[in-house]
């Protein structure tokens, strides 16, 4: 159980890394876009992402040589909701970006660290433990530091701030999706297939109110450096890092799994300080890279202790906790 446990936590860090990559490569796809309208642009991004992630898991399905496409009603059902859960989430936390400060999203977005146990706590009526609960103020310490916070921004919840928490608690349901042990034997191909779907399907509506068409989305990525970019965000962003994270977060707690995925900004950050000039070089575009600060040192530090913390064994009592995962 150990060494499958460590196996998880190598592949969800593995799927952080990735999703830390598409921050600026959907910065660097903006600016080669540069089509002024950031919804519009948005929206065509999530379609193309989702929709062509969908496409390209159907020759895998086919060639499945197990039930194929034979649904079961647990993997529709748990498609559905990483699809609602994480399709929605997302549109608020872009909308969000628009009315508030980048680092008070960054912070808010991480939010369902705390809240994952406060829902597990209400859902089993057991207390987290105090481990968990001091891993998860350690990482939102190293949040608040790595995102360079102003707490003053806090205590007048805006739009933004208000639609960013909200994204915050639907990404707690995708996450807690990935728990209950009446989907321990779904497929996460088939699971993946029907959330990437779902995910673009409830695009569309928001990039046709935008003016968006069919023939606008193609010529989007009709330069070759958007489809470049595009492939970024479809092979190691989306089908990578969604397939390891519906497959293998089962094998670890929601409240674990939230700590590991509070390590995403800070993948973000280290990003950012190389891709960007060799972005701006293969693109032709002006993208600088960011600079390394003692704020990503310490906040992204903290953040690594508490995921240490968290993974580090604990004595046994001999009494199964409430929170223990079986598969």
């Amino acid at each position: 159980m150990s060494t499958l446990r460590g196996k998880a936590t190598q592949r969800l860090i593995l799927a952080c890394a990735m999703w830390g990559l598409s921050f600026p490569t959907i910065k660097a796809l903006n600016l080669v876009q540069n089509t002024g309208e950031s919804w519009l642009s948005s929206a065509a991004i999530m379609i193309a992402r989702f929709g062509l992630s969908a496409l390209l898991l159907l020759p895998i399905l086919l060639w499945q040589k197990r039930s194929g496409f034979r649904f079961t009603r647990g993997e529709i059902r748990q498609g559905i909701g990483l699809g609602i859960f994480g399709g929605l989430g997302l549109l608020l936390q872009v909308d969000g970006l628009a009315y508030t400060e980048a680092s008070t999203s960054s912070f808010l977005t991480q939010a369902s660290v705390f809240i994952i146990p406060l829902v597990k706590a209400f859902w089993h009526r057991a207390l987290p433990t105090p481990k968990e609960i001091l891993c998860c103020l350690i990482a939102l310490a190293g949040l608040s530091i790595l995102s360079g916070l102003d707490w003053q921004n806090l205590t007048h919840i805006g739009r933004g701030e208000a639609e960013t928490l909200a994204a915050a608690t639907l990404f707690t349901g995708q996450i807690l999706m990935l728990e209950p042990r009446a989907f321990a034997a779904n497929d996460s191909l088939r699971v993946s297939l029907i959330m990437f779907a779902l995910i673009a399907l409830l695009c569309i509506p928001l990039y046709w109110v935008k003016g968006g068409t069919p023939e606008s989305i193609i010529h989007t990525f009709a330069d070759p450096r958007a489809l470049s970019l595009l492939a970024i965000l479809v092979g190691p962003c989306t089908l990578a890092a969604f397939l390891w994270m519906n497959r293998w977060q089962t094998h670890v707690t929601a409240t674990t799994a939230g700590l590991i995925y509070c390590t995403e900004p800070v993948f973000a950050s280290l990003a950012a300080l190389v891709l960007p000039a060799w972005m701006s070089i293969a693109l032709h575009i002006h993208y600088p890279n960011e600079t390394l600060t003692a704020a990503l040192l310490l906040g992204g530090g903290l953040v690594l202790v508490a995921n240490l913390l968290i993974q580090w064994p604990t004595r046994s009592t001999g009494q199964p906790t409430s929170s223990a995962k079986t598969t």
